[in-house]
């Protein structure tokens, strides 16, 4: 979250440098003329995500900061005057808006979200964790076809797949960072199918039955990547050129990245609910040359 002043006025918005990320954003592989379009896309969304889950505001005034913020992005979409708190944010997205007639509705799905976030720390179904990320990741990959002119409705499907997939990689690696705040995104009725109970999770308890838990959701989550490893080719064809490859390139990155860190989730055994994996720099090179790969 942009971090809250005394006054109760977010601070300015720092880069995205400085959160840590698995996955590449506004990278030197993607076309130069959209980097600017990219990059105020994910400023956007990481300030909103953190308002709702960085600090130590209370879940009312998180909602009432996020409702400001989406009041800020319709006066941006408007191109009105909006409330002057995050400067850096919306003066950069609402140009991005007007070029490129972005769908705005896509911005609103992922406040949508991050309000979620603020109340709701337990989830049923698989269904109610795949609707989530269809609002809190799935318009990021839209967001991107729609600035590559990509629009049909088969490539945005593939694009759910990865995006849905990214986000259900970024849950089962981040379980020992996420449970100790209350937070449990494996849906209830997969604990009930592997006999895993509740407080066995909340003491992050690794043991037979729940790194067989987590085997199966990152199981999941990579047959569900793979499902769109054929967007990178229709995005170099439609593209064209060198910035065709590089946009193609900068997905297989993507696709090669979540797919590592599931690689690297089995290699520790599944036991995520007491260490998180990272990527290392020779991660990123295996990546890269993977991506590389025919």
């Amino acid at each position: 979250m942009t971090p809250a002043s005394p006054t109760g006025t977010p601070e300015p918005l720092q880069p995205p440098s400085s959160h840590y990320e698995n996955f590449p954003v506004a990278s030197w592989l993607c076309p130069p003329r959209l980097r600017p379009a990219i990059t105020a896309i994910y400023w956007f969304a990481r300030t909103a995500d953190d308002i709702a889950d960085e600090g130590d505001a209370r879940p009312a005034q998180r909602l009432q900061d996020l409702a400001a913020c989406r009041d800020d992005l319709l006066a941006a979409a408007e191109d009105r005057p909006g409330s002057g708190r995050w400067p850096q944010v919306f003066g950069a997205l609402q140009p991005v808006i007007a070029t490129f007639d972005l769908p705005v509705a896509l911005l609103a799905d992922l406040l949508s979200a991050f309000e979620q976030d603020v109340v709701k720390q337990r989830y049923g179904t698989e269904a109610e964790l795949l609707d989530y990320c269809r609002r809190s990741a799935n318009p990021v990959g839209r967001l991107l076809l729609h600035l590559y002119g990509v629009n049909d409705a088969a490539s945005q499907v593939q694009s759910d797949h990865i995006c849905s997939a990214l986000q259900l990689i970024n849950f089962w690696q981040d379980l020992s960072v996420d449970i100790p705040r209350g937070r449990i995104y494996i849906p209830r009725e997969l604990w009930a199918a592997h006999g895993v109970d509740e407080a066995q999770l909340l003491a992050q308890d690794s043991n037979p039955a729940t790194t067989k838990l987590i085997a199966a959701c990152a199981y999941a989550a990579r047959a569900s990547m793979l499902k769109g490893a054929g967007l990178p080719a229709t995005i170099a064809l439609r593209l064209g050129g060198f910035d065709g490859w590089r946009a193609a390139l900068e997905l297989r990155c993507v696709i090669q990245g979540g797919l590592r860190i599931l690689d690297k989730i089995e290699a520790m055994d599944y036991r995520t609910l007491a260490k998180r994996p990272r990527l290392t720099a020779w991660d990123a090179a295996l990546i890269f040359w993977k991506a590389l790969l025919p």
